[in-house]
């Protein structure tokens, strides 16, 4: 049986196979180089908050810890639940944009009513109470920071409308 692909096809398409491979890698170098620049961004303004006066939010994911600071001086420090690796907490730098004594959190598969001191700073994303568990050091959320409702009821008088919120892995 005679060849249907001919000789003046295969080069073209060992180059245009070529193209579409060298394309891959330069996204996954792209991709890789974008993820240091996240966190040199995020270093830098660690660096930053604490050479100032301002009071300022970090969680730390790896650690599953959230720490207020007053410029370079830690002043509360507390083990808090943040997302699993199916509903992952964001990384990067947001300011609090509202606080809620009270509110409700809706999702696709959950509805919880009453959710005490609720401070959001990325869209959906917030820092606040959970009453429902008691698993804090172990991520298990929705992609929010969850935060024992003492803990986030001293976190919430604490904390303004525009405080500094950094998320790092």
């Amino acid at each position: 049986m005679k060849s249907l692909i001919s000789p003046v096809w295969v080069s073209p398409l060992k180059l245009l196979a070529g193209a579409v491979l060298a394309l891959n890698v330069s996204v996954a170098a792209s991709g890789e180089v974008l993820a240091q620049s996240k966190s040199q961004i995020i270093k830098q303004q660690i660096q930053t908050l604490r050479q100032s006066t301002q009071r300022w939010i970090q969680v730390k994911l790896s650690e599953q810890k959230l720490v207020a600071w007053e410029g370079g001086k830690p002043v509360y420090a507390i083990v808090v639940s943040t997302g699993r690796k199916s509903t992952p907490t964001r990384t990067g730098v947001f300011k609090i944009q509202s606080k809620h004594k009270s509110t409700r959190m809706r999702g696709s598969d959950y509805d919880v009513p009453r959710v005490p001191h609720t401070m959001y700073y990325s869209g959906g994303y917030a820092i606040h109470g959970a009453y429902w568990h008691r698993k804090f050091g172990t991520p298990v959320s929705h992609g929010c920071v969850n935060l024992a409702p003492n803990h986030a009821k001293w976190l919430f008088n604490w904390a303004s409308i525009g405080t500094p919120v950094v998320v790092q892995k």
